[in-house]
């Protein structure tokens, strides 16, 4: 260790991995309301006469809210400071989560659900960067490696603990176990989390650009979960479709034009950050689509209680997890095409299963299988997007990919829904097969897609 490396480490934060501890609580909290409360969808159906558009806007509202908002929440913390704009966002997310469990309609749900999501995309990437912060060398890697960890940790624990609190106390408590945690972290950050100050020249806010972005994809999930019960091939699903398509190419234009641009992108325009973008899209758009097919299946379709599909469903986030783990080994060595390529087929093939037969064991099996490949797919899309861009740029492509990962979570939610709405309308099981199906087909397309978009290898020169 040189003298430079020994005083870096002396002057660093003496409370840096409990100051790590309770931001990932935080960020694990944040993670946990997507899974946590897909198994206890069916429950607020039922207590509160949720259409399927609700239950689908339960879900989508929240990953919406979070992506679309999420640069803009990483420049405030830029403007005014990390500390502030974490201690804020958490104390958001808090609230929201007491308003969302008192919720004794659909209105009030998924208004909870996206002041949920404000609080977070205030949240997350603030943590983010004081963790950045905090840490330098060898232990920032160690600590990036723990919060990348969260994600996979908070898919298993959320399905396990949505099914324990929905079966227990009730689906409320999904809502309401955020408040005293919530409470307990903001009173411990605001102790010990060291003060931080904004940039100096100052960033500009673009709120214009995050309405555009977050209004187009709002129209876009809107005429997703709207063909379901209305068509596909509509004229008023096709108007919709194109006023997202000009809201995003309005965002686009705009984005080039903005003295102070939420997103560059031009970075689209590179073949590793389009391909990475496009897998961690597929990814959590094929995950949260298996989470709620089978939830809804197990639930609806087979009577089967909360805690009985989160018991089903904790292989199903373990094996999410070892399809991640073993594919982090095996991409320095292969490359990121051939292994984004074999996790969408694997994928596929697991959505295959209960496509065709939806024995309970089979729609299993089928799932986890799937989750073999989605968990891959997530480590591959981030190796992608971020090991071929420079140092400097790698804050830009990851803000690029966390945005498209609550994306991909929005958009799948609500093709799924749509596909499967005959089935959440009677006892038909003809909606489920069909939405599996879809997602087989998505899987395969995506292979293909993959193929073309996702280089082999890191080059020389990024």
């Amino acid at each position: 260790m040189t003298t430079h490396e020994i005083q870096e480490t002396t002057t660093r934060h003496p409370l840096r991995w409990r100051l790590l501890a309770l931001l990932g609580v935080a960020q694990l909290m944040l993670i946990l309301d997507v899974t946590v409360v897909a198994i206890a969808l069916p429950q607020m159906e039922t207590d509160l006469g949720l259409s399927r558009a609700a239950i689908t806007w339960t879900v989508s509202a929240y990953t919406l809210t979070f992506g679309g908002l999420m640069l803009l929440g990483g420049r405030i913390a830029d403007l005014i400071g990390a500390k502030r704009v974490v201690l804020t966002g958490l104390l958001v997310f808090t609230a929201a989560s007491l308003a969302t469990g008192l919720a004794g309609s659909a209105e009030v749900l998924i208004g909870g659900r996206i002041a949920q999501g404000v609080g977070a995309a205030l949240l997350s990437p603030a943590a983010l960067s004081l963790v950045v912060t905090l840490f330098a060398g060898d232990e920032r890697n160690k600590a990036l490696g723990v919060w990348s960890a969260l994600g996979g940790g908070g898919a298993a624990l959320g399905v396990l603990l949505g099914g324990l609190i929905t079966s227990g106390p009730g689906w409320p408590w999904v809502f309401f176990i955020n408040v005293p945690i919530g409470l307990a972290v903001i009173a411990a950050l605001a102790v010990v989390l060291p003060a931080t100050t904004g940039q100096n020249p100052r960033p500009r806010l673009d709120i214009l650009g995050a309405l555009l972005v977050t209004g187009a994809t709002a129209t876009l999930i809107y005429a997703l979960i709207r063909a379901g019960d209305h068509g596909w091939l509509t004229l008023a699903t096709g108007g919709l479709v194109l006023a997202a398509a000009i809201g995003y190419t309005a965002f686009t234009t705009w984005q080039k034009k903005a003295r102070s641009p939420l997103m560059d992108v031009t970075m689209l325009a590179r073949r590793p950050v389009a391909g990475g973008a496009f897998l961690i899209l597929m990814a959590t758009a094929l995950m949260v689509a298996a989470f709620f097919l089978g939830t809804f299946y197990f639930q609806h379709a087979r009577g089967y209680g909360a805690l009985h599909t989160g018991l089903l469903f904790l292989p199903v986030a373990i094996i999410t997890m070892l399809g991640a783990h073993l594919t982090g080994t095996l991409i320095g060595r292969l490359g990121a095409r051939p292994l984004a390529i074999t996790a969408l087929l694997t994928a596929a093939a697991g959505m295959t299963v209960p496509a065709i037969t939806l024995q309970p064991l089979a729609v299993t099996a089928g799932v986890a299988l799937a989750a073999a490949g989605t968990g891959a797919l997530l480590v591959v899309a981030s190796a992608t997007a971020l090991g071929y861009v420079a140092p400097q740029e790698a804050g830009v492509a990851s803000g690029i990919v966390s945005t498209f990962h609550e994306f991909g979570a929005s958009v799948g939610a609500a093709v799924v829904s749509s596909v499967a709405a005959a089935s959440f309308a009677s006892d038909s099981l003809a909606g489920f097969r069909n939405g599996f199906l879809v997602a087989a087909i998505a899987s395969a397309v995506g292979a293909v897609i993959a193929a073309l978009l996702t280089p082999s290898r890191p080059t020389a020169d990024h």
